[in-house]
């Protein structure tokens, strides 16, 4: 597909045929049904962009979940190692019905490109591609080394993804040091905010045990409902941390309740709940762990629990790759931007723990898991050219 007669003002020949192959990357991977933890072709496509450009690609499958590591070695071996990393799974539409364009047309509409994966973040890996080759055009043998980290899993378990490639990679003594992931981040409008680091997540899946009975002789059995209501309003109720500089305190929220039979005349032997803890660098998982069954043993609960640690928080501090990207952004968009830790979780926390220097950079994230989903195509052409702007500070 080619897309022609866009508005491309006073740009140049050369800047005006790589918008419209950003353009064009984007709408044929939103075009892939790539439905986490499908890849639907999205890698191949990049893959044979990225052969074309000299790099050396390897397809890692990690059980259900398709993977690649794309490298193209610098003219220095013991020249640092900058990456790309992203995912080109995508959550589910939803209603199609309610969609205003069907989620995998990639229509473009009054300069905004709509599909499923246009911001998050399909749109973001088009932009790396063609920064990639732009970055090339001018820097054509950089002493750096340039990596993609690709995988389709991050979108729902996060298993065989990100975090087996980077396994690999530390079994083989492959270190990157700097690494920009394609989330994203951006707010009211491109590049006003990156991430620096993200919240630890922490699930828990809580079964409280008690005694089905009749409603009128509840002195032979044992509410479970009742008898949880004090321990979950104190739980509710703690400030876990004060956060700091860069974390925010952490939070828990609880995101699930079930129990009973679906009558009123029964009182339900057990409750399932499920929460999740949003947890900042001044607690861990253990002491949340602690603190939390702590309270249900004073509350004489009888209980079953599950912990499952999505990851830990991870911050980025110092080092050379967020100074590229806020330059790099008062350059191309004429903002000072904003550090934050906020949001979900995403790759980055199977990156960071090996030393590398993470940040997080992509488009408005308005309309991500959301029906309609969608992002100005102005907004992917400046970010390819901001993506080749950091790789010029960092490798040039």
């Amino acid at each position: 597909m080619t897309i022609t007669n866009l508005n491309v003002g006073n740009l140049s020949e050369q800047s005006a045929a790589l918008d419209t192959e950003t353009l064009d990357l984007a709408v044929q991977l939103i075009r892939a049904e790539s439905i986490s933890p499908l890849d639907a072709g999205c890698q191949k496509l990049m893959a044979d962009y990225l052969v074309d450009l000299g790099f050396e690609i390897e397809h890692l499958r990690f059980e259900d979940v398709d993977n690649i590591w794309a490298v193209r070695k610098g003219t220095n071996p013991s020249s640092p190692l900058f990456a790309f990393a992203g995912h080109t799974d995508v959550v589910p539409t939803g209603p199609v019905q309610s969609w205003h364009h069907e989620p995998f047309s990639g229509k473009v509409v009054d300069g905004v490109l709509h599909g499923r994966g246009a911001a998050d973040m399909k749109g973001s890996l088009a932009a790396m591609l063609t920064a990639t080759k732009s970055f090339l055009s001018e820097t054509p043998e950089p002493e750096g080394s340039i990596g993609f980290l690709i995988t389709s899993d991050e979108e729902d378990k996060a298993i065989n993804g990100t975090r087996k490639v980077m396994e690999l990679l530390q079994s083989r003594g492959t270190t990157i040091d700097w690494c920009l992931v394609g989330e994203p981040s951006s707010s009211a409008q491109l590049g006003d905010v990156i991430r620096t680091g993200r919240r630890g997540s922490l699930n828990a899946k809580l079964r409280i045990n008690g005694i089905q009975g009749h409603v009128a002789y509840p002195t032979k059995a044992k509410n479970p409902i009742h008898n949880s209501m004090a321990a979950l309003t104190e739980l509710v109720a703690i400030r876990w941390d004060d956060g700091n500089e860069f974390f925010p305190p952490t939070t828990m929220q609880i995101s699930n309740i079930n129990a009973g039979t679906g009558v009123s005349n029964v009182i339900p032997g057990e409750m399932d709940l499920q929460f999740n803890f949003r947890f900042s660098t001044e607690s861990t998982a253990k002491s949340l762990k602690s603190r939390t069954e702590k309270i249900l043993k004073q509350h004489a609960i009888d209980y079953e629990i599950e912990w499952s640690l999505s990851g830990n928080p991870f911050l980025t501090e110092g080092g050379e790759l967020i100074p590229a990207a806020q330059q790099s952004i008062r350059e191309c968009c004429d903002i000072e931007t904003e550090l934050s830790t906020s949001g979900g979780t995403s790759d980055g926390r199977f990156i960071a723990p090996t030393g590398t220097q993470v940040v997080e950079l992509g488009p408005k994230n308005a309309t991500i898991h959301k029906l309609n989903e969608c992002v100005e195509i102005e907004d992917l052409f400046a970010l390819s050219r901001l993506y080749s702007n950091i790789m010029t500070r960092l490798l040039a």
